[in-house]
């Protein structure tokens, strides 16, 4: 069902001559129902996640996405490059187990974007520019290993669906306050009661998400976990000491409640914390590089990252 025909359904509630308490009650039903129909658990961590976008659809939509990427990118044409970058996204392709999904490593060349992305569907992509942080394969194991994980967590389509949510919540708020039934204040303050529009921590979980089941891949594909702490201290651009307190990066004086990613220091401090449960999945490369897959226990301090 798309957001307007589920709007449409609900549309006598903001209609209606009724008060603002049952115009409110109407919206925080709508979105406690499909809360409960979207309700699932991320693998690996058991955290609380809401999908309404069905993972064929999700790999679908990776798929043309990736299509459309590099239909406009300009790619790397150095076989060493590339080859590496195969080399390195294949180990973790296996690692990560997902047999529906058909793994594409592309390398995009652009220095000045340090970055990559994983799409639904094993559709990955590195630009040349990480690749100045990264420094080895192992480097870039931590960069690959934790972007497959944002898509084997599903958490684009958890922002997506966390999306309809707001969309149905706002739409009700304004048609409420439109047709004067409801205060927008009052409107506002409810959404915000229930987690709706507040989206930034709900990001930063996600990214240190990412970085626990990431250390887990890149040591199933006989990498050592512990090169993500180098990594992300050359990212910061600081040295370790300095982290946070007398060098910052550019994006980095954003205090953290206010970005959508883990400070710094946070982040290294949470993977020191991580990475020698993620060691029992390690064996170097060539000794049974990837372990069988197996539960992972949800780690204690990943329900407090905020």
């Amino acid at each position: 069902m798309s957001l307007k025909e589920i709007f449409h359904c609900f549309k006598p509630l903001v209609r209606s001559e009724i008060s603002n308490f049952r115009v409110l009650g109407g919206i925080v039903t709508i979105i406690a129902c499909l809360t409960i129909l979207g309700c699932i658990k991320a693998p690996g961590t058991a955290r609380d996640q809401i999908i309404f976008i069905s993972e064929e659809k999700e790999i679908s939509l990776g798929v043309s996405a990736f299509r459309d990427v590099l239909r406009q990118a300009r790619l790397n044409a150095n076989p060493e490059i590339n080859a590496m970058v195969n080399r390195v996204g294949q180990r973790i392709a296996a690692a990560a187990n997902k047999p529906e999904y058909h793994w594409e490593f592309a390398v995009i060349q652009d220095d000045n974007q340090v970055n990559a992305f994983a799409l639904p569907g094993g559709k990955v992509a590195v630009f040349t520019g990480i690749l100045k942080k990264t420094k080895t394969e192992a480097g870039l194991a931590v960069v690959m290993a934790h972007e497959v994980a944002h898509a084997l967590q599903r958490h684009g389509a958890e922002r997506m669906s966390r999306g309809i949510l707001e969309q149905i919540a706002q739409l009700g708020a304004i048609a409420g306050a439109a047709s004067g039934t409801v205060n927008p204040q009052l409107a506002m303050g409810a959404m915000s009661a229930y987690g709706v529009g507040v989206t930034l921590p709900h990001n930063r979980r996600q990214e240190s998400e990412a970085d626990f089941i990431g250390l887990q891949l890149m040591a199933k594909a006989g990498y050592d976990p512990h090169e993500a702490i180098g990594f992300w201290e050359r990212m910061s651009g600081c040295p370790r000491q300095m982290i946070g307190r007398f060098c910052f990066r550019s994006q980095s004086a954003i205090p953290e409640f206010l970005s959508t990613h883990p400070s710094d220091i946070t982040r290294i401090k949470q993977i020191e914390a991580w990475v020698e449960d993620a060691m029992q999945y390690y064996h170097p490369h060539g000794q049974d590089e990837v372990s069988p897959t197996k539960e992972v226990a949800k780690p204690q301090s990943l329900s407090r990252v905020h």
